[in-house]
């Protein structure tokens, strides 16, 4: 269905940005993965991607705290027909005790990057007459936590930026979406149900449905499949009139 296109996805060497990465492979198009590291492992996962899949795959190292490199990621891969903003760190404080270089990260890699991406990746869209603009947001772009500032105005922000692309780019073939997920069962998540655990004196189970997904009705883990073909159904035809959107893929969290 992809075939032919090529997709840049930041953030994506493990978690929800590989399992994006990996759907969209599945789908026939060309992927850059990317994160801030440069190692021999990132280096290899773009390999087996492409063999795996019988696609073009190559890994390209940014600092996406970094204007300047996020807009080089994209020059460096040759432009992108699909261009996934994934990239993402937290931090949990309260207001008052929240690192002013923790909220100025979270806000730089979050949602400027997404900004400067974007902003590389047109003119290129523009030029073929076709792009699919895919902002991972969160649950938190639409609803807020305490002790989450600067990730859940930041995952607004990037709701907010989609729309706007999505206006600037009305009737020209591209289209700007964002993808809400709840919980996420990713290895980062995974490595912390045993501390949840300890915490809760529960057991697997029992912790992950109380305390872990106390906010998500549908009591389930989402899963990187399951957000990375919804990425890809963004990307087809069949979404070619959806653009300045919100897809909630959070069991049921936002409804509440």
């Amino acid at each position: 269905m992809l075939q032919g296109k090529r997709a840049i996805v930041t953030g994506s060497n493990s978690g929800i940005g590989l399992g994006v990465a990996v759907e969209l492979a599945k789908a026939g198009a060309d992927v850059v993965l990317n994160s801030f590291t440069d190692r021999d492992e990132d280096h290899a996962l773009a390999a087996n991607l492409a063999a795996s899949h019988g696609i073009k795959a190559r890994y390209i190292a940014a600092d996406m705290s970094n204007g300047a490199d996020c807009r080089a990621l994209v020059e460096k891969a040759g432009g992108c027909d699909i261009l996934v903003n994934n990239a993402g760190i937290q931090h949990v404080a309260g207001i008052e005790e929240f690192p002013v270089e923790k909220w100025d990260a979270i806000l730089a890699i979050n949602l400027s990057s997404a900004f400067h991406t974007i902003a590389a990746a047109l003119p290129g869209m523009r030029e073929r007459g076709w792009g699919r603009i895919v902002n991972i947001a969160s649950a938190h772009g639409l609803t807020a936590s305490p002790y989450k500032s600067a990730y859940v105005a930041a995952k607004h922000g990037i709701v907010g930026l989609t729309k706007t692309a999505a206006l600037e780019c009305a009737g020209q073939g591209i289209t700007a979406n964002a993808i809400c997920p709840g919980y996420v069962l990713t290895p980062l998540v995974e490595a912390q149900i045993p501390d949840q655990m300890k915490k809760t004196g529960k057991d697997r189970e029992t912790t992950i449905r109380e305390v872990m997904l106390d906010r998500q009705p549908s009591k389930q883990f989402a899963t990187v499949e399951q957000v990375g073909g919804t990425t890809v159904f963004l990307c087809s035809p069949a979404a070619d009139q959806i653009t300045g959107t919100t897809i909630s893929v959070d069991g049921g969290w936002t409804a509440l």
